[in-house]
């Protein structure tokens, strides 16, 4: 009889945790295809910052940076897109840059360090004024560390990045996990 009891506590006990546990999340990814050819695989960070994550995968899977231009390429620093109205102004335009989705979200900053091929959320002075705008890191940034949020990393493509300049047009981003 004790056995039996002992038994049965012992499956009430573990049978809940066992039900539990679930395969461990798939780290989002992303390809980014340029129209002048090339290939940016991109590797996302959840658990560092879960809203910029979700709304840039959101944004991605819209389409909405499909047919944009890099608007910013610095030297040694970085490259950055995400402003809708590159689709359509001259690059010398003086609002170039200055676009987004109509809306904003909040900084998420984390321990992630700016350096060559970490993506980082553009914004203004507002640490929560991000939209759609992100760069590619070209190189260390120590400055950033803490100021920006960080939310993924280039895993493979760096020398395609090494090769934009502005006016390079993106032909899609494709959610692929």
């Amino acid at each position: 009889m004790n056995r039996l009891l002992a038994l049965a506590v012992a499956v009430l006990v573990v049978a809940p945790a066992l039900a539990q546990d679930k395969p461990p999340a798939k780290t989002p990814t992303a390809v980014i295809t340029l129209e002048k050819g090339g290939q940016i695989t991109l590797e996302f960070f959840p658990a560092d910052a879960p809203k910029h994550v979700e709304n840039f995968l959101k944004l991605a899977r819209a389409g909405f940076y499909d047919g944009q231009r890099f608007h910013r390429v610095e030297s040694g620093f970085v490259v950055q897109l995400g402003d809708p109205q590159s689709k359509t102004l001259p690059m010398d335009d003086p609002a170039m840059g200055t676009g987004g989705p109509g809306y904003t979200i909040n900084a998420e900053f984390n321990n992630r360090k700016f350096e060559r091929g970490i993506l980082g959320m553009a914004r203004k002075s507002d640490p929560n004024s991000a939209g759609s705008q992100f760069y590619i890191m070209l190189g260390p940034a120590a400055h950033l560390n803490g100021q920006y949020t960080a939310f993924g990393r280039v895993v493979s493509g760096m020398e395609v990045v090494d090769t934009i300049k502005v006016g390079d047009r993106v032909k899609s981003i494709r959610v692929i996990a």
